[in-house]
């Protein structure tokens, strides 16, 4: 038999029909690599109807060959393979029972081994709330905690919100796909996709030509909640794949921490039941998170304070209304201003625009978290 890096016959392996991942990395735990796996055969593949017919399989040289042809693809475009009996392998995610035999990376893959991973998920309709959420934890973690790198998934919402608020603040971050690495979904996040590769990593378990099916991403949050020792939870419904991605790292024995969110809130739903049945500890500040996981916050990067003047806020009757409230109904802001509806609305509307204030579903406008 034809000699291959042990890469080509961990792709061979995930190529036979019926050998998953949990049978593939038992596989190559019994026999002590992929390689062996094929060359001593008809040992690995021995006993039973079901072992006789992956003995068959191993026979049959077509899966090799198919698996040389995709390893030369890869190395042609520069993809990283990691197999996982090898030291490369993301450690915390090769203690997963159903890890990836092999997983596709781009980028610096060393920012898969820091000790300061965070899974971040949550829903891809993001409210304001949520957005802001987002950016200020992970703003103020990236204060204490400097080579923390973000997981997530790349998807809408707050996905790609965690993502750009690591990348803005300097932070690396790492996106799971659901799909190869020859495309982005969706395509509105290429850009940030292309600085993900030179601030973090794409990573697949997926071939070239791989399309984003749905039953795709399930398996692609098992591998968020693999790579991290903790999932955040930022935002969830009821139901939806945050909610999946949390009960996979309980399943895995990791930390499970949740934003708590408004009462009612259909998008807080799924974070507040998480929190009361204390099957996740709830997060309200970066110094949760640090205390929690037992980061080390002697860390911190102290960000000089620059001499900027504050700026002047317009003279409006609407701010001074919304400073000191939660929010307010554009009902009462007519009514406690004086002024007609369409005034008010043509004057929320240039406050928005400025960033002054932000509209909430349901007809409330509030003041974003720094005024």
């Amino acid at each position: 038999m034809m000699q291959y890096p042990e890469a080509v016959y961990a792709l061979a392996l995930r190529r036979i029909p019926g050998v998953g991942a949990v049978m593939a990395c038992r596989l190559m735990e019994q026999m002590g690599s992929a390689q062996a796996v094929f060359a001593e055969r008809h040992t690995s593949a021995s006993g039973t109807h079901r072992a006789h017919r992956l003995m068959q399989a191993l026979d049959n040289p077509i899966y090799l060959q198919e698996a040389a042809q995709e390893y030369e693809l890869m190395q042609s475009k520069g993809i990283g393979m990691l197999t996982w009996n090898a030291p490369d392998y993301p450690t915390a995610l090769s203690q997963c029972v159903d890890a990836p035999p092999v997983l596709f990376a781009c980028g610096d893959m060393r920012c898969l081994h820091s000790p300061h991973l965070l899974s971040v998920v949550g829903t891809r309709n993001i409210t304001h709330y949520g957005k802001a959420v987002t950016q200020h934890l992970i703003g103020e973690l990236a204060k204490q905690v400097p080579d923390a790198v973000i997981v997530s998934g790349l998807a809408y919402g707050v996905d790609i919100t965690a993502h750009e608020a690591a990348l803005q603040c300097g932070l690396k971050s790492v996106a799971v796909l659901g799909h190869g690495l020859d495309r982005i979904y969706p395509h509105r996040h290429t850009a940030t996709a292309k600085q993900l590769v030179s601030q973090g990593a794409l990573v697949t378990e997926y071939s070239f030509g791989t399309k984003p099916e749905r039953y795709h991403f399930v398996g692609r949050n098992r591998i968020i909640a693999g790579l991290s020792p903790a999932t955040l939870v930022i935002e969830s419904a009821e139901k939806g794949g945050s909610l999946i991605t949390a009960d996979l790292a309980i399943g895995y024995d990791r930390d499970v921490l949740a934003v708590p969110g408004r009462v009612g809130d259909p998008y807080s739903k799924g974070c507040n039941r998480l929190i009361s049945e204390h099957r996740a500890q709830m997060v309200t500040s970066a110094d949760d998170i640090v205390a929690i996981l037992g980061w080390n916050a002697g860390q911190r990067m102290e960000i000089p304070e620059l001499p900027f003047a504050e700026p002047d806020l317009p003279d409006s009757p609407l701010l001074k209304i919304l400073h000191g409230a939660d929010s307010v109904h554009i009902n009462d802001l007519v009514r406690l201003s004086g002024m007609d509806i369409r005034s008010v609305t043509a004057e929320l509307f240039d406050l928005e625009l400025d960033g002054y204030v932000m509209a909430i579903p349901g007809g409330l406008y509030s003041l974003p978290p720094r005024l």
